[in-house]
């Protein structure tokens, strides 16, 4: 498996990229407009709200789904037994933040969403014919005005020898959504699982900037584009002992919107939520 690091520069990005999608999930982009240095400062700020006990009282509202997961409610990946082992903050642009930290995660809300218009209307432009006229909308249009869409902090604590045995930081699992946009974390640990069901890592420079494909592309695409597996693995030696930061943008429709004959992304929604126990 190969997943390609596209110059978002180059003439021919969008095809490049695409062809990663298609044959990995996945597709990693650099030279793009998403600034490192607020990607940074995000990364600092929220550490520093994690650590605090102040995040105990932005605890998670079950309906909404906004606030902050402590790790003992967050997701058991479908499939699985044991809880990541993580706690993480779901930004809405209508939902709770804290206030110290609202202004500049917005800001990264609203740059990152804005590539994201743009890269499904590459996905769309590269779709095979037969493929696309089985959108029910233009690609781009789907997360157009969406309240949907999901910014989640996540942070990986420390190793302190009492986790769960056979517990990991993010067990396999695929995504629900459109795309996924990540910006590379600030410690290693992400691998995508290949055709011949081995484990591969995902480039993750610093400044790398991940996208993957999630189960409503490939259930918009009649499976077309893969929903691929992936998981973020434990840390060993000294890097036991660090956090890790992650800053994924759930790309997801607005409710009413149609992805097949069988689901909306309301209903799709849903059906995920209770299957990952926290709805």
């Amino acid at each position: 498996m190969d997943v390609q690091v596209v110059d978002y520069l180059a003439k021919d990005a969008p095809q490049k990229f695409v062809e990663s999608l298609k044959n990995t999930g996945f597709g990693v982009l650099v030279n793009h407009p998403i600034q490192q240095s607020l990607v940074e400062s995000i990364y600092k700020n929220w550490q520093d709200f994690f650590n605090a006990t102040d995040k105990e009282n932005f605890a998670f509202d079950p309906e909404k789904q906004d606030g902050f997961f402590s790790s003992e409610v967050s997701e058991t990946a479908k499939g699985h037994e044991k809880k990541d082992i993580k706690e993480y903050y779901h930004v809405y642009p209508w939902g709770r933040i804290p206030e110290q930290l609202k202004e500049e995660i917005l800001s990264y809300y609203s740059l990152t969403s804005a590539l994201a218009g743009e890269l499904l209307d590459w996905v769309e432009k590269h779709s095979p014919a037969d493929v696309a006229q089985h959108y029910s909308e233009p690609l781009s249009n789907m997360i157009k005005d969406t309240p949907n869409t999901l910014l989640r902090v996540l942070h990986y604590p420390p190793f302190e020898g009492t986790e769960e045995p056979g517990a990991i930081r993010a067990a396999a699992h695929e995504d629900i959504n459109l795309l996924t946009i990540l910006p590379a974390a600030n410690e290693p640990g992400l691998q995508v699982q290949g055709t011949d069901d081995q484990w591969v890592d995902v480039p993750a420079d610093f400044g790398h900037l991940i996208i993957n494909i999630g189960d409503m592309l490939q259930e918009a695409s009649g499976g077309y584009f893969p929903s691929t597996s992936h998981r973020v693995i434990n840390p060993t030696g000294s890097n036991a002992s660090k956090s890790r930061i992650s800053l994924p943008l759930f790309l997801h429709p607005r409710s009413e919107v149609v992805l097949s004959e069988k689901h909306t992304q309301q209903s799709y929604l849903l059906e995920r939520l209770k299957e990952l126990g926290v709805k």
